[in-house]
């Protein structure tokens, strides 16, 4: 199940947004309040670390453009861009493993029901940072604090006030990367028990294979030595039968070939879709579909 306790990787991707936002005048996606709500010592510290571990002769730009930015600031646009289709008709939204996540910061559509959805340690994080910043939680937003080894997502969402009859738009991000794919198939389940027909569904997920391009090897060791051992990956087959049997229909695929096109096109720096990265969305149609 999905664990996101406050981790380094989620920090460097936290940092990797921010700093995009701040020195890029051509945004892939903006989140202008990623360095608010990570404070400016927290952001001084993560760049500390990357320029002391891991630039070497080589500039922060570089070295952050490369390795970090591009996961995920193009899930972030994918899932805006759906989800502003999505919500012109009231709806509920839930971000599972939330973590430094903006967005309901950012929206401004009050039709947007919130659900955050995170492990309480760093929700509490989240939290006092909000307190320290003086900022205001919009009234359709809810925090839901989820220990996922003692308790069910669904029943703490329920808790919270979500409705399982009206539909929903489910995000799912950073997270496939490290599990096998019987957990995140059983992460798919309880979103699909939770799910109202015409609900959506939104995941990143790394293509399994070999043979891709120096940096895809290097980003999975230096999770590894973070500590967050990245799992090997899912074909398009396993993905898309585990959704089918849940009662998904895939609307949206984009292999990385396409993530390239939709978002870095004629960029002329460093920032290009990684290798082995998919995004995809999915509708919920029915019940479980058995083969």
């Amino acid at each position: 199940m999905v664990d996101n306790r406050e981790s380094m990787t989620a920090k460097l991707c936290a940092f990797a947004r921010a700093y995009h936002s701040n020195i890029e005048p051509r945004k892939i996606s903006d989140d202008y309040l990623a360095f608010d709500l990570m404070g400016k010592e927290e952001y001084e510290e993560i760049r500390e670390h990357i320029v002391s571990n891991y630039t070497h002769d080589r500039n922060i730009k570089w070295f952050v453009n490369t390795f970090f930015a591009p996961i995920p600031l193009a899930r972030e646009r994918f899932v805006e861009e759906r989800l502003r289709d999505y919500a012109e008709e009231p709806c509920q939204m839930v971000i599972c493993g939330a973590g430094a996540d903006t967005f309901s910061f950012r929206n401004d559509n009050e039709g947007i029901t919130i659900f955050e959805v995170d492990h309480p340690d760093t929700q509490r994080y989240k939290k006092q940072r909000i307190r320290a910043l003086e900022w205001n939680i919009p009234k359709n937003v809810r925090f839901v604090p989820v220990d996922f080894n003692i308790e069910k997502m669904s029943h703490k969402l329920i808790e919270a006030g979500f409705d399982t009859n009206v539909r929903t738009f489910f995000t799912i991000l950073g997270v496939s990367y490290y599990l096998t794919l019987p957990v995140f198939t059983e992460t798919l389940r309880q979103i699909a028990d939770l799910s109202a027909p015409g609900s959506e569904l939104i995941f990143d997920f790394p293509l399994q294979g070999t043979g891709y391009p120096e940096r895809v090897g290097y980003l999975a060791h230096i999770t590894e030595e973070l500590g967050e051992k990245m799992s090997g990956g899912f074909t398009y087959n396993d993905v898309s039968r585990a959704l089918y049997s849940l009662g998904f229909q895939i609307d949206t695929y984009l292999p990385p070939d396409m993530v390239e096109r939709s978002f870095f096109a004629d960029r002329g720096d460093e920032l290009h879709a990684f290798e082995n990265v998919s995004l995809l969305s999915a509708s919920y149609t029915s019940g479980y579909v058995f083969e």
